[in-house]
């Protein structure tokens, strides 16, 4: 395999492995308080990273505030609604069916904003893996479980987020702008903005209230050093090498990824339909892929 090949495989992994993470960490805290102790935990940590290498400095309100941007966008717009939308009773498997209209709505998009068209042949390998989603994902929806118009509308924010963040990165890294950052330098803005937006809901509506239990403080670890460190950056790194369209088909595999994923960790039913879903979202990919190279 190629580099970007092992890149994108690590970043499913890991990006994956976060929703796991949340599940071992949600019964501790609130959502806004887990974003809170994750954000300013992963911004201390890039601080002190970035001043030990000499690489910590300012570099001006353009950049910084176009860093910011993408990551209130990325990480606290997207996390904060699926957390939110689970907490309102949505069915984890809706958030997970309306989460992947993503690639769908950055193929739509890639054009206008960074100039990359999507051809034919990438918007079916879109529909083919979307479909995946539909068998993995529409199994396991309870339909009994009617919730709210209002909850059913609150995953479409992660939607309208991680699209407009990857858009907005990628034309960065396409017209090479001059407000472009390296990753370090990149996360730590992008880290300190949703530290920052996490912390009015967190003290004004969750007081902050923790239970520091070890299974809490292990699963807050990962999904800071795992989850919003290491996948984050290999997303980055992913939208820097190829094209938005291609980055976001990876977000088809999240569904049966982390079905298989809670198979293992909680001992959930793993079903046929996962398996199969799988099959399908996988050969969706590959066609996504197979008309541009990975170098």
């Amino acid at each position: 395999m190629s580099s970007t090949a092992y890149l994108a495989v690590a970043f499913v992994l890991l990006w994956n492995s976060g929703f796991i993470g949340a599940e071992y960490g949600l019964p501790y805290t609130g959502p806004f308080t887990l974003l809170f102790w994750r954000y300013w935990a992963l911004t201390f940590i890039l601080l002190l990273y970035l001043a030990l290498r000499g690489r910590a400095r300012w570099p001006g309100f353009s950049a910084a505030g176009l860093a910011m941007l993408v990551g209130f966008l990325a990480h606290g717009v997207w996390l904060g609604c699926v957390l939110f939308s689970l907490e309102q009773g949505v069915p984890s498997g809706i958030v997970a069916l309306v989460v992947a209209l993503q690639p769908m709505a950055t193929g739509a998009l890639s054009g206008p904003v960074t100039g990359e068209q999507t051809p034919l042949s990438r918007w079916f390998g879109l529909w083919v893996g979307f479909c995946g989603v539909i068998i993995a994902v529409g199994a396991r929806i309870d339909l009994s479980d009617a919730g709210s118009i209002f909850g059913y509308l609150i995953p479409f924010g992660s939607v309208i987020a991680i699209t407009a963040a990857s858009l907005i990165q990628r034309r960065l890294e396409v017209r090479g702008h001059a407000h472009r950052l390296p990753v370090d330098l990149s996360l730590f803005y992008q880290s300190l903005a949703t530290a920052l937006a996490a912390t009015v809901p967190a003290v004004g509506l969750e007081q902050l209230a923790t239970r520091w239990d070890p299974t809490f403080i292990g699963a807050m670890s990962w999904l800071i050093l795992g989850v919003s460190l290491a996948a984050y950056a290999l997303m980055w790194l992913l939208i820097a090498r190829i094209d938005a369209t291609r980055v976001a088909s990876l977000f088809y595999l999240g569904p049966p990824v982390t079905m298989i994923m809670a198979w293992a960790a909680f001992d959930d039913t793993l079903q046929l339909t996962d398996i199969i879903g799988l099959a399908v979202v996988a050969a969706g990919v590959v066609l996504v892929h197979k008309s541009g190279s990975l170098k």
